[in-house]
């Protein structure tokens, strides 16, 4: 009887932790459909792959990403596929707004800003949440990541805090009164509600990330903020990037993916940023 006793009471302890999980943690039984497809349209629509994947030498997606020449020496996006031993599929969901909010990884070291977290801070909690886990669905790619090649000092990974001291401002996004500008025709301004002016501004800074291209860089490499959307110069792969302020009559790339309600509020934020002259076609 005794043995048998042992044997129920095993056998329900069993059946509990299969169905309510390990003590003081609750069952997971992944991800809806309805934040898959979320995730998959900020994956998507923010062109997470395009630096993630080797396109171009036909790599799997997000196994790792080709070279990125800078001033500072050449960068390789990692491998960000859910593979637990290269890529990040031991990451915690702390781990992972750790990474997008402040540019820290898992082990407490900063990243270089080529990881355009100065942008991804911005990115709002749900939002990462529905990112991580359409990420985490995707298939894993056992594969190293390949080491930055950077000159001294910048290869001193150390020296990303006092550039963080300069250049970086922790996010979320906050939403603003919207404030037409002056070069804004009087016949537009009543047409732009608040909430629609921040849902571009949140896609452009944010998720697309738009800045981290369009925007000049100091000669330490932050954001050249006064010329905020201008265009550079030098972008990666050192080829020019083109002006988006409304200095020019269109906005172009990185908006296929939008669905329309995103693509009409996102031309509304750009339209509504400072006319700046500045050329990119000089080398």
């Amino acid at each position: 009887m005794g043995y048998r006793l042992i044997f129920h009471v095993c056998a329900v302890w069993f059946v509990i932790v299969l169905v309510m999980g390990v003590p003081g943690h609750a069952l997971a039984f992944g991800p809806s459909s309805e934040t898959l497809a979320r995730g998959a349209y900020l994956f998507a629509a923010g062109g997470c792959q395009n630096c993630h994947t080797d396109t171009k030498n036909k790599g799997p997606l997000l196994g790792g990403g080709a070279a990125i020449e800078t001033p500072f020496g050449i960068f390789y996006a990692p491998n960000i596929s859910p593979d637990k031993k290269f890529g990040i599929g031991r990451w915690s969901d702390a781990d992972f707004k750790k990474a997008m909010r402040e540019g820290v990884s898992p082990s407490g070291q900063h990243y270089y800003p080529a990881f355009p977290y100065t942008a991804y801070t911005l990115i709002r909690d749900g939002d990462l949440a529905d990112l991580k886990a359409y990420i985490f669905s995707l298939k894993p790619v056992s594969k190293p990541s390949q080491t930055h090649v950077l000159r001294f000092p910048f290869n001193i990974r150390a020296g990303m805090w006092f550039w963080k001291l300069l250049y970086f401002k922790k996010g979320p996004y906050v939403s603003a009164p919207y404030a037409p500008p002056a070069h804004v025709p009087a016949s537009q301004k009543s047409d732009v509600a608040s909430a629609e002016w921040n849902r571009g501004a949140y896609l452009a800074n944010a998720l697309f990330h738009c800045g981290e291209c369009h925007t000049p860089r100091t000669m330490l490499g932050g954001l050249d903020r006064a010329r905020s959307m201008a265009g550079a110069v030098i972008g990666p792969g050192g080829k020019s990037v083109p002006n988006i302020t409304p200095a020019l009559k269109t906005v172009e790339h990185g908006t296929s993916r939008l669905i329309e309600r995103d693509q009409k509020a996102i031309a509304i934020y750009f339209k509504s940023l400072k006319s700046i002259e500045n050329d990119t076609s000089k080398e």
